[in-house]
């Protein structure tokens, strides 16, 4: 098929399990899909190529006979990327996802400080997908080999508030994940705690992975294509012209939704910046106000002082007063 940017994601396999990777660049995203699938699949900060910049998928055969997909995304919500081309991923993403999903791996770096704009992504995806995406996120933090569980545990307790509330959010869903270890048991170890966690939303949701409006809009256009690769009894030409029709409906239908992605992330952002904006401007007022508390505290201390200085002066003349009174009586 030819003429559509979206023809690599059509023939995507089927999977049993399909989880997205979402993080900033560095934090250790591609090199986490890589431990998951059990190869170098994903171009990661570790290698010597350039990362990640579009949407890519491997899949995976799990001990237990189940099939696995792994999305791994660009920075889709970071300020450096435009609304079109986070568009066009996004829509990306959910092509390949074309089953649902069942995890988003949200994946940060233990070494590195959880910033605001960290918890601003969650929010984000959060306002863009609905409160229900929340039901399918695991928090992943990586640099393991450098970090181990007991003081990731000590970190997360003693962590911003914001951080506490995401950690919360997400049901205390949390994953350590050592990328450099080439310790065939700890890498089978860590890989069946976040398949267990995965599981374990899988069935918090009803076996259902996460699904919404634009998600169906796609799979109703993978059936489409799919019934003419299924066609039985039309002629080469039929099945041609059939594919043609249904090429433009399905690029149609994708820019479509595409510039409906484009549109409600606009929306999203500026949503999210006009609340980041509020709470600066409720952030300033609260230090203004505590400002001038502190100047008024300053100023009452300095005429306390007066006042004391005042009183002590005021002893000091009656003392001597008292004193020479004292000397004429005698």
């Amino acid at each position: 098929m030819g003429g559509s940017e979206y023809d690599d994601d059509w023939e995507l396999p089927s999977a049993d399990i399909t989880i997205v990777l979402c993080g900033k660049l560095g934090c250790g995203k591609s090199a986490t899909g890589n431990s998951i699938v059990g190869r170098e699949a994903f171009v990661s900060e570790y290698s010597h190529a350039s990362v990640t910049n579009t949407c890519q998928l491997a899949s995976t055969a799990l001990k237990d006979g189940r099939t696995l997909n792994v999305i791994d995304t660009p920075g889709l919500f970071e300020m450096t990327i435009t609304s079109e081309d986070a568009g066009k991923e996004i829509v990306k993403c959910m092509s390949m996802a074309k089953d649902g999903i069942h995890a988003v791996l949200m994946v940060f770096s233990a070494t590195s400080r959880f910033t605001r704009e960290d918890s601003s992504t969650i929010e984000t995806i959060k306002e863009f997908f609905g409160e229900k995406i929340v039901d399918h996120m695991i928090l992943v933090f990586t640099y393991g080999d450098l970090v181990g569980e007991n003081k990731l545990k000590n970190m997360l307790n003693n962590a911003p508030e914001y951080l506490q509330k995401i950690v919360e959010l997400c049901k205390n869903r949390v994953v350590l994940f050592d990328n450099m270890t080439k310790d065939r048991r700890l890498q089978e170890k860590q890989l069946d705690k976040l398949l267990d966690v995965v599981d374990s939303v899988n069935s918090n949701n009803g076996g259902k992975p996460f699904s919404d409006q634009m998600l169906a809009r796609i799979k109703e256009a993978h059936a489409r294509e799919q019934e003419v690769h299924d066609a039985i009894g039309y002629t080469e030409e039929q099945i041609s012209e059939l594919k043609k029709e249904i090429q433009r409906t399905r690029d149609e239908q994708l820019s479509n939704i595409t510039n409906m992605v484009e549109e409600k992330l606009n929306i999203t952002v500026d949503k999210l910046q006009q609340q980041l904006m509020e709470e600066q401007n409720a952030r300033l007022e609260a230090e203004r106000l505590a400002a001038e508390a502190r100047l008024r505290s300053d100023e009452e201390i300095r005429k306390l002082k007066k006042r004391l200085e005042k009183a002590q002066q005021e002893n000091e003349e009656f003392r001597k007063m008292a004193a020479q009174s004292k000397c004429h009586i005698l």
